[in-house]
């Protein structure tokens, strides 16, 4: 599902952001959990993004870990940038492994996404507001979240996706393969480049001779010309 977001999201306006069928969300989610094999690649952009998102908010404990939800809040009290970067490494380091490698990948995504802003819509607070609450939940799952909580979460998340290269390792953009975005420009050197070569202009010289003839100056209508071309 990664994948498929990383390689369509960042030039499709509104991913993550845009409500969908929800009987096709179903749909895909049920066959996901049965084990069926599925091209998510022919499903709808957002379908896959929302039953994504439905994957993270399912992950027990939270993938950054209802445990660690008060330390995570408190990443924004750091003074300095350097020392936010450091407090969410030091975080990192204090969950389970296969939830850091799941979120490299995930935020891999977003920053490749946040980068296309301008054609998506989707900003690095924009994809905050719509990840943060499926990555990080209150240790009380039962209770309703402060509002004063949920928008230091979402600038928590916020933060992460802007500082991303620093904080996960700058080929988190590249572990998917390369985006839309990459692909259209490599397609558009490709073709530019073909074009170039096809198209390549052939240096002509014309040049323009009198012949000499022996009765040149008796011929009624003058002297006659050839032309050479190399």
């Amino acid at each position: 599902m990664l994948s498929v977001i990383n390689r369509k999201g960042p030039l499709l306006e509104g991913i993550f952001r845009k409500s969908t069928c929800i009987n096709s969300c179903r749909n895909l989610k049920e066959k996901l959990n049965s084990g069926d094999r599925v091209n998510c690649y022919s499903k709808s952009v957002h379908v896959v993004a929302c039953v994504l998102k439905d994957f993270l908010e399912n992950i027990e404990g939270s993938l950054l870990s209802s445990k660690l939800y008060e330390k995570w809040l408190g990443v924004l009290n750091e003074v300095t940038e350097k020392e936010k970067i450091n407090a969410a490494q030091r975080l990192l380091t204090q969950l389970p492994k296969a939830n850091v490698v799941l979120l490299r990948y995930l935020f891999g995504v977003l920053y490749n996404i946040e980068q296309q802003s301008s054609s998506n819509q989707m900003t690095a607070y924009d994809l905050s507001v719509c990840i943060a609450p499926s990555i990080l939940c209150p240790p009380n799952t039962c209770s309703l979240e402060l509002e004063d909580n949920f928008i230091k979460k979402a600038s928590l998340v916020q933060f992460l996706i802007e500082n991303c290269l620093k904080i996960f390792g700058e080929d988190i953009t590249s572990l998917l393969g390369e985006n839309s975005k990459s692909c259209h420009n490599n397609e558009k050197a490709a073709v530019t480049e073909k074009q170039t070569v096809e198209s390549k202009p052939v240096r002509v010289i014309v040049i323009s001779k009198r012949a000499q003839l022996q009765n040149a100056t008796k011929s009624p209508c003058g002297p006659s010309t050839y032309m050479s071309t190399v």
